[in-house]
């Protein structure tokens, strides 16, 4: 067996960390608007899918980290519309809502939340380790004796 090395440890932090911070950011959303609205019941949907894929491409990390980082993207993506709305809900159903009436009306524009910040931080950062792993090549170069002497 392969000893595990620095990028998979990176690689593995960066999961558990965005698994973290989607627990953070779901934790009370069931039983409200979220977990039955016809707009905010499938993106919370979609983070829950993403977090248990994220908690999934930890342990994958350890055993198969190109698979671990397809994983990895994917749970970045599903998680990425929750957290696009809790910033800024009114632009973000005016582009994928057709315009969405709320009941009551949020202040428009950007809503300045800590967690939802971080959150799309880190999923930036993982987003990035996730491509350079799937984009790195697997073999490394052999050195070849010249021959031509």
């Amino acid at each position: 067996m392969k000893k595990p090395d620095i990028r998979q440890a990176i690689q593995a932090g960066g999961f558990v960390i965005c698994a973290f911070l989607a627990l953070q950011l779901t934790d009370g959303l069931e039983g409200t608007e979220f977990s039955g609205g016809w707009l905010t019941a499938p993106l919370l949907s979609l983070a829950d899918i993403g977090t248990v894929l994220f908690i999934l491409a930890f342990i994958l990390s350890w055993l198969f980290p190109r698979v671990a980082a397809g994983i990895g993207l994917a749970s970045c993506l599903l998680c990425l519309p929750l957290y696009c709305f809790l910033i800024a809900p009114v632009p973000f159903a005016h582009v994928f809502a057709g315009g969405h009436e709320f009941r009551v009306q949020p202040a428009p524009g950007l809503h300045w939340n800590t967690w939802p910040a971080i959150a799309l931080i880190a999923l930036a950062v993982a987003i990035c380790i996730c491509i350079r792993r799937l984009t790195a090549s697997g073999r490394t170069q052999i050195p070849v004796a010249n021959t031509f002497t």
